[in-house]
């Protein structure tokens, strides 16, 4: 099984363990849920409708369902948002809350590798993100460029989703046991 976030399609089994203990479908019904494993959720959640949200508008830019200029606002700010907010949830993950949660969960040490080399792979794809949204927002014919921008999305978004799961699967049930937060 591949480490690798571009080909992973889950974490290996021994670093989820504690999924057997902390499954995902009761998480909310954990006492202390809706602190810190609530947030982390909330936070990937957004994420993800940014990421749906401009897939989404770039489809309707294509097929001439939206006005350009609402499209590119739309595109400036949500880019943004999912740029930022990655970059900035990334760095508090890795400075603060990965080193403290390999303290309470040493033999998970390997999964918040894992976890931090995503992170470095995910810099990579924000950059082509923000290039090829750049591209969109310059472009003339601003329907090739939204196909264009569209397509470029693809990757980004599955690996992005890919990293969610496996983060969540490793963290949330750390956050659960060990009542942080």
């Amino acid at each position: 099984m591949t480490q690798n976030l571009a080909h992973r399609d889950r974490l290996p089994p021994d670093l989820v363990t504690l999924l057997a203990d902390w499954p995902r479908a009761g998480w909310s019904d954990v006492p202390g849920f809706e602190g810190l494993a609530a947030f982390w959720l909330d936070r990937h959640l957004g994420f993800r409708d940014l990421m749906s949200g401009l897939r989404q508008d770039a489809e309707h830019m294509a097929e001439g369902k939206i006005d350009p200029n609402r499209w590119q606002g739309r595109l400036l700010r949500g880019g943004e948002q999912l740029v930022q907010g990655l970059i900035g949830h990334h760095q508090i993950e890795d400075a603060s809350y990965f080193p403290a949660m390999v303290k309470l969960e040493p033999r998970l040490a390997r999964g918040f590798d894992i976890l931090d080399r995503d992170h470095h792979a995910l810099d990579g794809l924000l950059d082509g993100f923000v290039t090829s949204a750049n591209a969109a927002l310059q472009a003339e014919d601003l329907r090739e460029a939204a196909l264009a921008f569209h397509a470029s999305l693809a990757s980004f978004e599955r690996q992005l989703i890919r990293h969610l799961e496996d983060e969540e699967d490793l963290i949330i049930p750390v956050i659960l046991k060990h009542q942080m937060g």
